[in-house]
């Protein structure tokens, strides 16, 4: 279920309780959640994602990404996230895509080359070509 993007990041679907052991179990340190709270009757509240995670002594972050786009201040808490992050991460959203996408536009943001970055996703099962220019010109800035 956890897909793995890099060494110690992962994206996944929308978690439950039993995902969150498990991640602790991996040696996540970090679940960050990228999902809005009500966006559907699936939905595990991220309150409870998060009681479960620091009951499992993992740091818990929400950065909600709507269908609506990415915000910098999102790319930029995702970057902070990832880069102080103790150990391994899981981001989640509905399906992982948004997560995924949130996560490329970090790296991209702090120098990662687009390509690397978009056959990394690739290989997770997820497609970066909707951000694709916006990797570009993040990378060209970093």
């Amino acid at each position: 279920m956890f897909n793995k993007l890099a060494d110690g990041v992962y994206a996944s679907p929308q978690i439950g309780l039993s995902e969150v052991a498990e991640a602790a179990r991996m040696g996540v340190t970090l679940i960050i959640n990228n999902r809005p709270e009500d966006e559907g009757p699936d939905q595990v509240p991220g309150p409870e994602i998060e009681a479960a995670a620091r009951a499992a002594g993992l740091a818990y972050i929400a950065i909600p990404v709507t269908h609506a786009g990415f915000s910098e201040p999102q790319v930029a808490a995702m970057a902070q996230a990832l880069e102080t992050a103790t150990g391994p991460v899981l981001a989640y959203c509905r399906s992982g895509t948004r997560s995924t996408l949130l996560w490329a536009l970090a790296e991209a943001s702090t120098g990662a080359e687009p390509d690397k970055v978009a056959l990394a996703a690739a290989r997770a099962g997820y497609d970066v070509s909707p951000i694709r220019s916006l990797l570009d010109v993040l990378a060209s800035r970093g």
